[in-house]
This record gives structure tokens, sequence and C-alpha cells, in this order.
């Protein structure tokens, strides 16, 4: 799986490529934080990259441009200025693309989620809204486990529950048309907001607010997935709110499962 190259993608504002970056290289690939300026000609010549150079596109959380105008928007407009149809074609070629809390706010507005038509819609679809607390919320979240597999989840059970932290102040998911029983049906709600028996709840379990209690979605083909929380954040077991209880063998958290499941399946 070494060979599996990763571009974590940034601008400023951007703040969790360290650990994202971390992520991927423990689940075995070789992941390369990469710049904007470097896919879009404006770097060094020994600097530049092309994004055909790697099998997984990666958008980290953090406040890109600041989170002006809204979460994500400055980075998404970016993007589908000078890189449209190169990402455009990174998707369709069926190659995986995460994106985490900012990163999920950055696939919206590229229109690349929830993308029920078209991979790329012209305009989002979507938006992920102020928390309904009115606040930035950062805490412990568990999410339910859709039973749709996709590259992500290949090594996560249907069913069940896995522990993976919150920060967003701008995280409750709005679609087109209220459209979210179409998520449902059609397999691309992938993530749900539960408490620690696995059963729906209210805040503070669902942090924003978002309806039917969604955390992730993917697109239709299931290589795109934007979620809330940080699988990032729960990479080792130790960091898990009761520590190594009952998985002492393993120090492997719930989010590790998730980066592995995405670069073997890259790599196959």
């Amino acid at each position: 799986m070494g060979d599996v190259r990763v571009a974590i993608l940034r601008i400023e504002g951007t703040n969790c490529e360290d650990e994202t970056e971390r992520a991927f290289r423990e689940a075995g690939a070789e992941p390369e934080k990469v710049h904007l300026n470097q896919l879009t000609g404006h770097a060094p010549l020994d600097m530049r990259r092309s994004l055909e150079d790697y099998d997984i596109l990666m958008f980290p959380g953090g406040f890109s441009a600041g989170d002006y105008v809204r979460a994500g928007a400055l980075f998404g407009a970016r993007l589908k200025a000078s890189l449209g149809r190169d990402i455009r074609s990174f998707v369709e070629d069926e190659r995986p693309v995460l994106g985490v809390c900012n990163g999920f706010q950055v696939l919206v507005e590229l229109g690349l989620l929830p993308a029920f038509d078209d991979p790329m819609t012209e305009k989002p679809t979507a938006i992920l809204a102020q928390n309904d607390s009115g606040h930035f919320e950062c805490r412990p979240t568990f999410l339910k486990v859709g039973g749709i597999q996709t590259p992500f989840t290949r090594e996560l059970d249907a069913g069940s529950v896995i522990f993976a932290p919150s920060a967003h102040a701008e995280g409750k998911l709005i679609i087109e048309n209220d459209e979210y029983g179409r998520l449902f049906e059609e397999g691309q709600a992938i993530f749900t907001y539960v408490n620690t028996d696995g059963e729906a709840d209210a805040f503070p379990w669902n942090p924003n607010g978002s309806q039917r209690d969604v955390a992730g979605i993917c697109n239709p083909a299931g290589n795109v997935l934007g979620m809330m929380p940080h699988p990032e954040r729960s990479l080792y077991r130790h960091l898990h709110p009761e520590g190594w209880k009952g998985a002492r063998d393993d120090e492997w958290g719930d989010g590790f499962r998730l980066f592995r499941s995405v670069v073997a399946t890259a790599a196959r």
C-alpha cells in the first residue's frame, strides 16, 4: 500500500493537515501536503504537482480562507475556477475523495456532494449551516455506520457505532428541496449521529441539529465522502473518551479503520 499517493490539499486557514498526514501514513500510504498553488502552476517548477499523480484526494479540516462568506465557500470557488475539470475527472475516474469538517463544507461548495444527478453540479445543492446552538461545538460524537459499503467503510461493520470527535460552528446539513429521504433511499447517508447506545438522540449527541442526524454523506458512486466529525482525531485507541477500556490488545481507534479502508481500496 506504500505506492498509494495521497494529496492533502491546503490553503491559508486549513489546520488539520498534519494529523491527516499522520493518519494516512499510519494506514500505509504516501501522503503529501499540497498547496493549491502547487496544482495551479503558481509555484516554482520543482514544487509544482499534478492531480493526476495522486490516488486519493483529501480536503482536511480547519478554517480555509477564514471561513469568510460561509465555511468552505472561498476554497470551493477557487478550486472550481482553477481545477474544476481536473477534479471532475478525478471523481469520474472513481478515485477516492475525502473531506472532513471544513473539507466536507468544501465538497458541498464544489458541487461534489450530494451530487444526486451530476458528479459535480454547477452550483451547490446543499449547505453546511450554522449549528442550532449558535456557537462552535467541540465535543465527543458517536456515529452509526450506514449499510452501504464504500471505499471508506469496508472495515467498518454496518450498524456499528464508532467514535469521532466533532469541532465545528457550521455543521448543520441543509439539502435543496429537503431531499433527506433520497440520501437514505440511495444509501448516501453513510454516518448518522447517535448516543453511546447507538440510538438517535437530540443535542448534544447531534451537535449541530442536522436533520435525520446526518453526519456524513457520499456521492451516488460512493467514492466521494464528506463528514463533519474528525476520524483523524480518533486514530489511536487512547484518544477514545473511555481510553483503552475493552480494547487493550488493539492500539488503533475507530478512525484508523476508515483510513486503512480507503488506502487498501486504492491499492487494489
